[in-house]
């Protein structure tokens, strides 16, 4: 049976002690600096960039340290002690398309991680390259883990229009079907410019309209990099 090595547990419960303290305080900066201090580490200001309420941290460990397995990790750790959900969705961003095919591999097969996560989400967990996300379910958001991997690069562009990522795609329709407009999270959705016209027989008519795409979702960070 898989088990961690020491530094990496020590990493993971240094993670847990972080958002257990973020959860309980809401003060993501606090929790910072509680948890430098706590492993003696050397005071450094927190930096949300643009993630506002979203706490952003970097595990840092060398190369061949295991970082795959620590992520696989850090999915359940996140999931429990800081957005106490059952099934969370994971977007897992990566150098370069040689490790992101590497890291769809490993996290379908190998039992160094597959084990752990499917203990820990019930059996209930699906991993994507991110050019198959088509395939993801709408009953399956809130009832299985979902893993989505993709490089860096797919989300790093200025004009979104230009890339898979962010095209209409119809396949996404059921997950928007029955979206109201009473929802709170409604008007931060993206819609369809003059821009995605050309796609997918959109027409002039269904500008203005949500657009169904992997990124439909304008969180504050975005079209930034």
């Amino acid at each position: 049976m898989f088990e961690l090595k020491e530094y990496q547990q020590e990493a993971l419960n240094t993670l847990t002690s972080f958002f257990q303290r973020c959860r309980m305080d809401g003060d993501i900066d606090t929790a910072f600096q509680q948890t430098l201090q706590d492993n003696n580490f050397i005071e450094t200001p927190y930096r949300a960039y643009s993630f506002d309420d979203t706490p952003y941290v970097c595990i840092r460990i060398p190369t061949g340290g295991g970082k795959t397995v620590l992520g696989a990790y850090a999915v359940s750790t996140a999931a429990t002690h800081y957005l106490s959900q059952d099934f969370p969705i994971v977007l897992w961003l990566v150098p370069t398309t040689t490790i992101q095919q590497q890291t769809v591999s490993a996290l379908k097969s190998n039992p160094d991680y597959t084990d752990h996560l499917n203990r820990e989400f019930a059996n209930q967990v699906s991993v994507f390259d991110i050019a198959d996300v088509n395939q993801i379910r709408a009953q399956d958001i809130g009832n299985k883990t979902i893993i989505v991997v993709s490089t860096i690069a797919n989300l790093r562009v200025a004009k979104t229009s230009d890339r898979k990522v962010y095209q209409y795609h119809e396949d996404f329709e059921p997950h928007f079907a029955k979206l109201s407009r009473q929802h709170p999270f409604y008007d931060k959705l993206e819609t369809v410019s003059e821009d995605d016209v050309s796609e997918n027989g959109l027409t002039v008519n269904d500008i203005g309209k949500i657009k169904y795409s992997q990124r439909t979702y304008k969180s504050p960070h975005s079209h930034k990099k």
